[in-house]
């Protein structure tokens, strides 16, 4: 048992959001509006349009938007910023489905606690998920790659929502679906908590994690066992 958890902070995509029933579609759109039947560039992002399948460590999970424009620039030869604007046009019109009712859940956790929430994605889309689903008022703290705090697996995310909020880390949980989450929860000293409602199993979790949970859902419940 560790400090009491007077704050959590949540990755979205794959922890709020079912990774592959929000972001397959898209993934598909991306690579039809970049490059109409270039595999090679399926290749590139890690995901197979015709299995529309993500490979384990595709950009497209943990990555930037700005890594994401990277890897297909390298393939298809287009400007970098053109392709950012695109991969953000996408992601701001992609419909997001949550793992669990969200409002309901969320709402519990925050009745004692300050939420965060801290995603790869650019801030803009990822306010416009969070206002999709009803829950921006939620939130005491939102950064995307491009807030200035950098991105996952690097801390500064998280270290500055310890900041905003005056709370110490050492009585935070980091919430997420990968091991960048877990990582950037490691290294910013907040406790790590895995979901399995991303890409990555339990196997490729737990060492980083207190617990590896089958989503958010369960982090209510979970809390309360361990006396926090």
């Amino acid at each position: 048992m560790g400090e009491a958890i007077d704050a959590i902070v949540f990755d979205k995509d794959g922890t709020l959001f079912d990774f592959q029933a929000s972001w397959t579609e898209a993934m598909v759109r991306l690579l039809d509006r970049v490059a109409p039947g270039d595999p090679a560039a399926g290749e590139a992002i890690g995901f197979d349009p015709g299995t529309r399948a993500f490979r384990p460590g595709s950009v497209a999970i943990a990555g930037t938007a700005f890594e994401m424009a990277e890897a297909l620039q390298a393939v298809t030869g287009r400007d970098r910023r053109s392709l950012t604007d695109v991969i953000d046009e996408i992601a701001d019109e992609t419909f997001m489905v949550p793992v669990v009712d969200l409002v309901s859940c969320l709402g519990i956790l925050r009745q004692d606690r300050k939420l965060g929430l801290v995603t790869n994605d650019t801030e803009a889309p990822a306010r416009a998920h969070l206002a999709q689903a009803g829950i921006t008022g939620m939130f005491d703290f939102v950064a995307g790659y491009d807030s200035g705090f950098g991105a996952k697996p690097g801390p500064g995310q998280l270290l500055a929502f310890a900041e905003a909020t005056g709370i110490a880390p050492e009585r935070t949980l980091m919430v997420g679906d990968s091991t960048a989450d877990l990582v950037a929860g490691q290294r910013a000293r907040m406790r790590c908590v895995g979901v399995l409602t991303g890409v990555a199993g339990a196997d490729h979790l737990a060492h980083l994690a207190e617990v590896v949970l089958p989503d958010i859902g369960h982090l209510a419940a979970w809390i309360s066992e361990v006396g926090q």
